[in-house]
């Protein structure tokens, strides 16, 4: 045989090759890897809070893109709605040759009404009709080998920066959706508050938040091992995150940065001693995204389809019932 062919046959030098104990299993990571760069991630968060809040802004400044609804879908003049209108937008983001699917849902009119009376409602019907599609889709004979998820993994909360309380509709809101959804609250356009008003009300809403039994995300309960609520520990006594959000970029002692400028200086968005955005962002992308997704699946998910599966047994038992009643009676 020729030189080449019996080159080409050694096997390939790989780690512990002259270790007699090894067998491989550290190599499943690298197989997770390629798979999962194969498939590329999914992220589906809602953005909820008044007009004005800049939730279009920290969007786009969060995946340093035009990503929000109103960058894709804005009109000249955009009228407040009369009521909740749920719309969704879609992008293919890469990074480094890592494909994401991101899909911003925004709810444009909650909390714009004189009357903001269950304006909670239509969210709470919006995020069960993906649980339902999703489920109707996991029970098919026939189904799809990975089936799409429309699934709310997180909903980031608006909150007014009003520097003294959560109003009842926050209370109200969070009180009900953090039972089927991971809620992350914020304070909008926190540079308009001082330091100290930050501090201060940011310890207002987590005793608001205790005393109201509300578990927003990282939920204390689901910490898996110390580690873990060590790390989540620290996150949960910066909650709510105050950020500033800016798609302007700028430039500050020869570095670009985005940032608002003001006669004062220029607020630099990650900066951490201006503002909290990136730790938010170190949350919702670099440290937790896949935790956030395993908690809507085997959490949120899960008690939503325990539910609708017993209630469609039971509709089958009272249906089964009747029928066996009729029969009975006709043989008497």
């Amino acid at each position: 045989m020729c030189p080449v062919l019996c080159q080409a046959e050694k096997p390939v030098p790989g780690p512990g090759m002259g270790d007699f104990s090894y067998v491989g299993i550290d190599a499943i990571l690298e197989q997770m890897r390629r798979k999962a760069m194969k498939q590329g991630f999914e992220l589906n968060i809602m953005v909820v809070g008044q007009s004005g809040l800049g939730k279009s802004t920290l969007m786009n400044t969060l995946f340093k893109s035009k990503v929000s609804r109103k960058s894709v879908q804005a009109t000249s003049q955009e009228k407040i709605p009369k009521t909740i209108h749920i719309k969704s937008v879609s992008h293919d983001i890469e990074e480094k040759g890592v494909r994401m699917k991101l899909t911003v849902i925004d709810t444009p009119g909650f909390g714009d009404q004189i009357n903001n009376d269950n304006c909670w409602q239509p969210i709470m019907k919006f995020i069960n009709a993906q649980y339902e599609q999703y489920l109707q889709e996991e029970i098919n004979i026939n189904r799809k080998k990975r089936i799409p998820d429309s699934r709310v993994h997180c909903c980031i909360y608006f909150i007014p920066p009003t520097g003294h309380c959560l109003r009842p509709l926050d209370v109200e809101f969070m009180r009900r959706l953090s039972k089927v959804v991971n809620i992350v609250p914020v304070i909008a356009k926190a540079d308009t508050l001082t330091l100290e008003e930050r501090d201060f009300f940011k310890q207002k809403i987590r005793e608001e938040l205790r005393a109201n039994g509300i578990d927003v995300y990282p939920q204390k309960e689901f910490d898996e091992d110390a580690e873990d609520r060590m790390i989540n520990d620290k996150i949960r006594e910066m909650i709510p995150f105050a950020v500033v959000g800016s798609d302007q970029e700028y430039q500050v002692n020869g570095r670009r940065l985005l940032g608002r400028k003001t006669k004062w200086g220029t607020i630099e968005v990650e900066n951490i001693a201006h503002c909290e955005f990136a730790y938010l962002r170190d949350l919702l992308i670099r440290t937790h995204m896949e935790n956030i997704k395993d908690i809507t699946s085997s959490i949120h998910y899960e008690v939503y389809r325990v539910r609708r599966l017993n209630e469609n047994n039971t509709a089958v038992a009272h249906a089964n019932g009747l029928t066996q009643h009729h029969m009975t009676s006709h043989e008497m």
